[in-house]
């Protein structure tokens, strides 16, 4: 069991506010969080935007692809009403302010999620312009995302989410990999993890970073098998748990 546990609060505290809102990271920030991860997409336009899917359909009250609109047409959206009423304010917000507002005092884990062109790139510039380059981990699914942030800033700190998809298998081809590549980061899905995976990533360098923790119970065995962090819709219950259990939060 780790002694000390990084609570990457997941879209923000996206149990109980509208993900990837501002409303959802500061609620996080509230509950005593120091790490927010979020997703990032480009629009039509080549701005940066923080949203999860490559749609509008679910978190908003667009509909299409994100690619496809413009950064003033996708901030004239509601990205919070499908959550509740009272956060029909809530919009898409461009990472460049997300930065800006967030940086200097939380870290955050962004996640390269839309598929456009030089995407990994665009988000190392607008981070080095900003100057928060010692407060961002980038990661993604997609290993070219990564090997591009790589190529293009190797200062930035990256993470691999693996495998992909529900019900895939570890593949230990990962760590070569991401040897080959120098990622900092491997990043299991939490229902994989055990204390041997744990132990076997830690003696090949990497630190140990869970997603897909969407339980309790699977947030206890991360806990339980020595991972360095994880990222959860819930951040409030991990540090009253490893309050519980006497270990340092991240």
């Amino acid at each position: 069991m780790s002694k000390k546990i990084t609570n990457i609060a997941h879209r923000g505290a996206s149990s109980y506010a509208p993900e990837n809102t501002k409303a959802a990271f500061d609620l996080a920030i509230e509950m005593g969080v120091k790490h927010i991860e979020l997703d990032v997409h480009s629009s039509k336009d080549n701005h940066l935007v923080v949203i999860h899917d490559d749609t509008l359909d679910r978190t908003t009250n667009g509909q299409g692809n994100v690619k496809d609109f413009t950064l003033k047409e996708l901030q004239s959206l509601d990205a919070g009403s499908w959550f509740s009423e009272k956060y029909s304010n809530e919009n898409i917000c461009t990472l460049e302010e997300i930065i800006s507002k967030y940086a200097e005092s939380t870290h955050l884990h962004i996640e390269i999620k839309g598929r456009t062109l030089n995407l990994a790139q665009k988000t190392c510039t607008l981070i080095r312009s900003l100057e928060a380059t010692d407060m961002v981990t980038i990661t993604s699914f997609w290993k070219d995302s990564l090997v591009e942030t790589k190529n293009f800033a190797p200062e930035m700190k990256t993470g691999w989410l693996v495998p992909m998809g529900p019900g895939s298998k570890w593949d230990n081809e990962i760590v070569e990999i991401s040897k080959k590549y120098e990622f900092d980061q491997i990043c299991p899905r939490a229902e994989l993890v055990t204390k041997t995976l744990v132990s076997n990533l830690h003696r090949e360098g990497f630190e140990v970073r869970c997603h897909g923790v969407f339980t309790e119970d699977l947030m206890r065995s991360v806990v339980s098998s020595g991972a360095d962090g994880m990222t959860i819709n819930f951040p409030d219950k991990l540090n009253a748990y490893l309050n519980q259990k006497g270990i340092e939060v991240d």
